[in-house]
């Protein structure tokens, strides 16, 4: 199937009618959340929201990993590799660009950079595999943050890792399950209609991942693919869903996710880690939530050999509103901080520095919004 017709002007405008008329026979205000930072581009590039019936309201929530690692797991990395240069080990510290960044109130990956540390941005756990093998005398972390899509490449490296004994590779675990955190916002009286399911997470967990929000808590889910016909297809879904007082999980996506997911990736994510409750910045904790490495494996993550404590950290500066956008009751531009005190070049909170954030997004697209 061709791509460019879920980017064709003419079918989003009659999915726009279709959209209209639901939200018309539901006549009453309707919120729907979406849990993906790629989704929230596709929505805000485009436009999507300034389109809608003025009953329709689309909620950003906890769609960005990087957005949701706790402070304290920055900070304890951070002192890890301060313990091992104090003593005569070098590590080389690995993590993602917009990690890199992500500010704490001891400072942030990119300050220890400036310290003085061996610290290098990758775009994949598999970059840092190839450090490890060429730099053999040096021990390598990967500092690992993701969902579900994220996690399954992270597991398949150290499968390998595992069964090729290198021993100079290890991570450090933040990696976190996404409907889990859905099942908290719920518990916790976020009030939404119907949820979009991310696409890409959905490739590995499959629509049957999502099931049980709809099955244990009444609320209608569509899986929806990148975008806009995507997105928009995805919402007319929903109202119609709504509209007839159905609550079932319904896959727009169909050209990639399937059912059952990736079942392979499920079984290796499942043999190397353990699910646990875990924190999410400006969350709490969300029960079974988090993954971490199984005990036979844990030589595999750099805490076993270095332990660390942290000072009890601030999630957020004050003023700073990402964990009201992160939990859909807030836009970026309801933020006092917002595009003022706080941009990409000087992020006060999470949600404004990775591409994922929907802070970063809103002040990307700005005119659009």
């Amino acid at each position: 199937m061709e791509l460019s017709i879920f980017q064709d002007r003419e079918l989003a405008q009659k999915i726009l009618q279709g959209i209209k008329r639901e939200a018309e026979r539901i006549g009453r205000e309707v919120k729907l959340m979406h849990v993906c930072g790629t989704h929230e581009d596709t929505v805000t590039r485009s436009g999507i929201r300034s389109l809608l019936p003025e009953n329709v309201k689309v909620m950003s929530g906890p769609g960005c990993p990087v957005c949701i690692t706790p402070a304290e797991d920055i900070a304890a990395m951070m002192e890890i590799m301060r313990k091992a240069k104090e003593e005569g080990e070098e590590i080389i510290l690995t993590t993602f660009g917009d990690m890199y960044k992500i500010p704490t109130a001891v400072g942030s990956f990119a300050d220890l950079k400036s310290e003085g540390f061996d610290v290098r941005v990758v775009y994949s756990i598999y970059d840092s595999y190839k450090i490890a093998l060429k730099e053999k005398d040096k021990l390598v972390v990967h500092f690992s943050p993701g969902f579900e899509t994220t996690t399954a490449p992270a597991a398949g490296i150290l499968k390998e890792v595992i069964e090729k004994g290198i021993e100079n590779f290890k991570i450090y675990s933040v990696h976190r399950l996404t409907p889990p955190a859905v099942e908290a916002l719920i518990k916790q009286g976020t009030v939404f209609d119907g949820l979009i399911d991310p696409g890409h997470v959905s490739t590995i967990i499959g629509v049957k991942g999502w099931e049980y929000i709809t099955k244990e808590y009444g609320v209608p889910q569509v899986v929806a693919g990148f975008e806009p016909v995507d997105f928009l297809m995805g919402i007319f879904m929903l109202l119609r869903m709504i509209r007839k007082g159905e609550a079932k999980i319904e896959n727009q996506y169909t050209r990639v996710v399937k059912y059952e997911g990736n079942v392979e990736a499920q079984r290796t994510i499942e043999a190397l880690f353990d699910v646990v409750d875990a924190k999410w910045r400006a969350l709490g904790v969300i029960p079974k939530s988090g993954l971490e490495l199984k005990k036979e494996y844990k030589d595999y993550e750099v805490r076993t050999f270095y332990r660390v404590k942290p000072p009890e950290l601030p999630d957020l500066e004050k003023g700073c509103i990402c964990g009201a956008v992160l939990r859909g009751l807030a836009l970026p531009t309801q933020c006092p901080l917002f595009g003022k005190k706080c941009t990409p070049r000087n992020p006060v909170g999470p949600c404004m520095v990775s591409y994922e954030g929907t802070c970063q997004i809103f002040y990307k697209y700005g005119a659009l919004f």
